[in-house]
């Protein structure tokens, strides 16, 4: 190799290498920056691409000290794409009801029909919707019958604002989390015990706006925190990954557990379902407290939208 391809070479192994690295030091230090920080980290496993073409860069360019430094972000990626959490709750006892679990972003509305779609041939128990605007509240109301879901709670607000709970067990008020999207909560009597839900919706770290993201996902870890010792679902479009501090936070501070991981699905994408790319995420979420067990979780392709829906099949147990 020539001299200039060799410095050339040399070049392009610190510009990606102190890429990965930015990233990879935000994540070991349990913080998520700001932009463009929280954004390189909902895809944190793709960071193994730029780590392994600085190593091989480094590699042409003989660099040593180039090939132990790819080496050491690469080990530290592979590390952190692991699942978060334990891979199991703390319930026990007998199982005193089963109930599934569906959460759905139908993206300002559009996807109601496929929704309602859904809902008609899985039968969740309960179910989260996000972005569901006066449309789509208008057609929950019409089109899914109340003798299915009696209960509910309904946030009727414009484009993205809009959220809704239904639920076959019955509900009564529980207040909601201040967000600009509304998030709405309440308790379910499930098999005669108190069952905390919570819908998430927190503003998406979009540049310029990731304090408000941090902002809103700090009040659903206070949220987690203060149902501590509560049989507790919250569901919904987080906006946040396991690869995101705020959102560790969310299920550190509230002894939660992400029903995917513990289906063995961490690494399952649910945003963006709407177009064809490789960097994908997992945002959207089922936690659930210590009582619950989890049988499957399923992402669920719904037209009109960008979020695939999730379906999670859990047991409640006596004792968590």
């Amino acid at each position: 190799m020539t001299e200039p391809l060799r410095r050339l070479a040399l070049c392009g192994a610190v510009l990606l290498l102190a890429g990965v690295s930015l990233v990879i030091g935000f994540r070991a230090a349990g913080a998520d920056g700001t932009t463009p920080v929280p954004q390189a980290l909902a895809f944190l496993p793709w960071l193994l691409v730029p780590g392994a073409a600085g190593l091989g860069l480094a590699a042409l360019a003989r660099w040593r000290g180039g090939l132990v430094w790819a080496a050491v972000a690469l080990a530290l990626t592979v590390w952190f794409v692991r699942p978060y959490g334990p891979g199991t709750t703390g319930s026990h006892g007998p199982v005193v009801a089963r109930l599934d679990v569906l959460t759905s972003n139908v993206e300002f509305g559009d996807a109601t029909d496929a929704l309602i779609a859904t809902v008609r041939r899985e039968r969740p128990d309960v179910v989260f919707v996000q972005e569901c605007d006066f449309a789509c509240a208008d057609a929950l109301a019409a089109r899914v019958p109340a003798a299915s879901y009696p209960y509910r709670d309904v946030v009727r607000l414009d484009g993205s604002l809009g959220s809704a709970i239904l639920s076959r067990f019955p509900l009564r008020p529980a207040g909601r989390i201040e967000g600009a999207m509304a998030m709405p909560g309440s308790v379910a009597v499930v098999a005669g015990r108190d069952v905390r839900l919570q819908l998430a919706h927190p503003m998406p770290p979009v540049p310029g706006g990731v304090s408000v993201w941090r902002r809103e996902l700090g009040r659903i870890r206070d949220f987690a925190a203060a149902v501590r010792a509560e049989p507790a679902v919250v569901a919904g479009d987080f906006n946040a990954s396991q690869d995101h501090a705020a959102f560790r936070a969310v299920l550190d501070a509230g002894g939660l557990h992400d029903s995917a991981r513990l289906a063995g699905s961490s690494r399952a994408y649910s945003w963006p379902a709407d177009r064809t790319t490789p960097l994908r995420a997992q945002i959207d979420h089922v936690l659930v407290s210590d009582e619950f067990s989890v049988r499957s979780a399923r992402f669920l392709r719904l037209a009109a939208t960008d979020h695939r829906a999730l379906l999670v099949a859990l047991e409640l147990h006596e004792g968590g």
